[in-house]
């Protein structure tokens, strides 16, 4: 396969701020990466940089082919990129708005409008393309936004947290439309920090504080996960944590009014939780083993232990 982005050692510093740390990754042509993090862990910032936007501190990056620093014109032509607040002008309509990111991309006039006429159908608006933009719902912005950035047929898409506080139904509608991009070819490259969504993607980096921390499939990331994973039910779950937690039994964190709780066997685990709990005098409903989630992986990976 051809790797599409690549990473190596790539470095952005903000003053006495280290915003991404040494990442090296590869993507690969017509897959669907995710870089999945909290907010601070360095997503826009990769984006940026991978887009030409911002230089590295250090270390380099390539893109279709192409050098982000050396080649940052010829780059441009080749991606689309979604920012987190998409560029969108609310005067004008979804028409307009379309027409005129054709403009800046200089998409030719002979047969733009077939184009245009396309991308409307591909992203359900062409009921909606006399509607100005201002008065669109959130997944209509963002459906909007993408098909902006999709004008020029890029090869390469960059989207910055696309789906953040656009309700479920949209989301899945918008995640529909990556996969029919992805059928083209297109390599998608998007940042979340829903770890649900994040099982949607082939691969998948989770990043935490500008590092990279685990790189693979969804499956893959879940493997590295070592030990048994035991779901407890209790009595006073907030205060059963910091309990659990200084017993030493592994990582602990609180799923709801469920505690989670890596430990290295299953029932010496087991056995060991009921019994930390007891002596606190905290009922314990059930202990189970189940099967570890991103969310799982994510808090189990970041140092310092579970939230």
């Amino acid at each position: 396969m051809t790797e599409t982005v690549r990473t190596q050692a790539l470095t952005r510093r903000f003053g006495e701020v280290t915003a991404l740390d040494g990442l090296t990754l590869a993507v690969e042509e017509g897959e669907i990466f995710g870089l999945v993090g909290p907010d601070g862990a360095g997503k826009t910032t990769t984006m940026r940089l991978l887009t030409g936007i911002l230089e590295p501190s250090s270390g380099e990056a390539w893109v279709d082919g192409l050098h982000v620093v050396r080649d940052a014109g010829p780059i441009k032509d080749r991606i689309g990129y979604m920012a987190q607040r998409f560029g969108l002008y609310p005067d004008l309509t979804v028409l307009e708005n379309i027409d005129f990111y054709a403009d800046l991309y200089e998409v030719p006039r002979a047969g733009r409008g077939e184009r245009v006429e396309r991308l409307l159908a591909f992203s359900n608006l062409t009921p909606f393309k006399r509607r100005r933009a201002g008065n669109l719902s959130g997944g209509m912005k963002q459906k909007l936004g993408l098909a902006c950035a999709l004008i020029h047929t890029p090869r390469v898409l960059f989207l910055d947290e696309p789906t953040n506080g656009v309700d479920p139904v949209s989301r899945r509608d918008f995640w529909r439309i990556l996969y029919q991009l992805q059928q083209e070819r297109v390599t998608i490259f998007v940042s979340t920090a829903y770890l649900d969504e994040a099982e949607r993607c082939n691969r998948i980096g989770l990043l935490h504080q500008g590092r990279l921390l685990a790189c693979d499939t969804v499956d893959g990331v879940k493997g590295l996960l070592k030990g048994a994973l035991l779901e407890v039910r209790c009595d006073q779950p907030r205060q059963a944590v910091g309990f659990l937690r200084s017993a030493a039994l592994g990582s602990v964190a609180l799923f709801g009014d469920r505690l989670h709780v890596l430990v290295e066997d299953a029932e010496r685990g087991r056995i060991a939780v009921e019994a930390a709990l007891r002596a606190k005098s905290i009922t314990c409903q059930d202990v189970r083993v189940i099967e570890p989630t991103l969310e799982d992986v994510f808090t189990s990976a970041i140092p310092g232990g579970a939230a």
